[in-house]
């Protein structure tokens, strides 16, 4: 009896289960469909759009940036030069031996016209103003020995040949000063040049300027025959470009023409120059012609031996489409960059490239000026769209 009431028990339990699962698959199967969360990017309609949440990481890792309009190169980027700005710098060297006694200034200084950079003790330089002095004396007493010659010449008292001695002396005399006087103006450069204290001499700036560069230190002996100058002051707002031009190339350029360059330490930003002159011969080992163009440079941030990408710029051609080489996919032969058409909205458009350098595309077809385009990680999204 007691064995029938347990199976009893059993049979309802099972039977209990399977109510209760038939029951759960009935309201499952009637039960509202709910659509799954969007991924944070998903394709559109078209294989060629993405489409991005606000919240999308993957947004921290792209660049968008308007589309910029440049004037129409008419050359590909040339290597170049920035150089002092000739008409504008002065190298101080020494006109005598010497030992550097003290410096008064050091690079990056500016200084005025005349202003001392350096004393040097210079005995050459004194004995030059010894002998202008001693040269200065003898002339006024040949001076005043021929007046009273004239004198008494006049009075019958004197001879002719006393006269004309006396004269000849004052000639001389004239003669030996005129010469030590050159020497002197020649040794002091002139007013704002080496100007004497005793046997010191004064290396003075010629122009107001930056001090670029010293190549002396205290205590050490300069000549005037030395490797290069002592000081070298110059104007740092003005500079020139120096470019060799190819000779296929010579045709494009022109005096007064717009050169656009970039450097390194400034990517991104390019700055402008005038053709000022262009050589009168090739040179026959690299068949290019020096090209010197005169660049502006206000804030000081350009220095001379930078090296820098110029282009020459085409005379009234409209401006063009440029886009960093990092906003450029290829594929196969085909140029492509992703155009952002909404916010979180990126379309991938194949473009015409006109020309390209080693940082910069020009674009032919397929961009108009104003619209935002993924400069930075075009790869990644790229791979997200081919990915699926």
């Amino acid at each position: 009896m007691m064995g029938a009431i347990r199976f009893d028990k059993r049979l309802l339990l099972v039977l209990s289960l399977v109510a209760a699962a038939v029951a759960a698959t009935r309201w499952w199967q009637r039960r509202p469909e709910t659509p799954a969360p969007a991924p944070p990017a998903q394709l559109a309609h078209s294989p060629n759009i993405l489409r991005f949440a606000p919240d999308a990481p993957q947004l921290a890792y792209l660049r968008i940036q308007p589309v910029t309009m440049v004037a129409a190169p008419a050359s590909p980027p040339l290597p170049a030069r920035i150089v002092y700005d000739e008409d504008r710098t002065a190298r101080v060297t020494t006109p005598v031996a010497g030992r550097v006694i003290a410096i008064l200034v050091q690079v990056g200084d500016r200084v005025a016209a005349g202003q001392p950079l350096a004393w040097v003790d210079a005995p050459e330089y004194g004995s030059a103003v010894a002998d202008a002095a001693k040269a200065r004396a003898d002339l006024q007493q040949k001076r005043a020995a021929y007046e009273r010659a004239k004198t008494l010449f006049d009075g019958q008292v004197l001879a002719a040949k006393d006269l004309e001695a006396a004269a000849a002396d004052l000639a001389q005399a004239q003669a030996e000063a005129q010469r030590t006087a050159l020497r002197l103006a020649n040794l002091s450069q002139g007013a704002h040049g080496v100007t004497r204290d005793g046997e010191r001499l004064s290396l003075r700036a010629p122009i107001a300027g930056v001090v670029a560069e010293r190549q002396i230190n205290p205590g050490a002996e300069i000549r005037p025959d030395g490797p290069g100058p002592q000081f070298v002051v110059t104007d740092p707002s003005h500079l020139w470009l120096a470019i060799d031009l190819p000779e296929q190339l010579l045709g494009k350029a022109r005096v007064g023409q717009r050169v656009d360059l970039e450097v390194d330490a400034f990517t991104g930003e390019t700055f402008h120059a005038r053709i000022a002159s262009i050589g009168v011969a090739l040179d026959p080992a690299t068949r290019r012609v020096p090209v010197r163009c005169v660049l502006p440079n206000p804030d000081g941030r350009l220095k001379p031996e930078m090296f820098a990408r110029a282009s020459l710029i085409a005379d009234g051609a409209p401006p063009v489409v440029r886009v960093p080489n990092t906003a450029l996919v290829v594929t196969g032969l085909d140029y492509f960059v992703f155009v952002e058409t909404a916010p979180g909205v990126l379309q991938k458009r194949r473009v015409t490239i006109a020309s390209q350098d080693r940082d910069y595309a020009i674009v032919a077809a397929g961009l108009t000026a104003g619209e935002r385009i993924v400069t930075s990680g075009a790869l990644l999204i790229n791979s997200e769209l081919t990915g699926g």
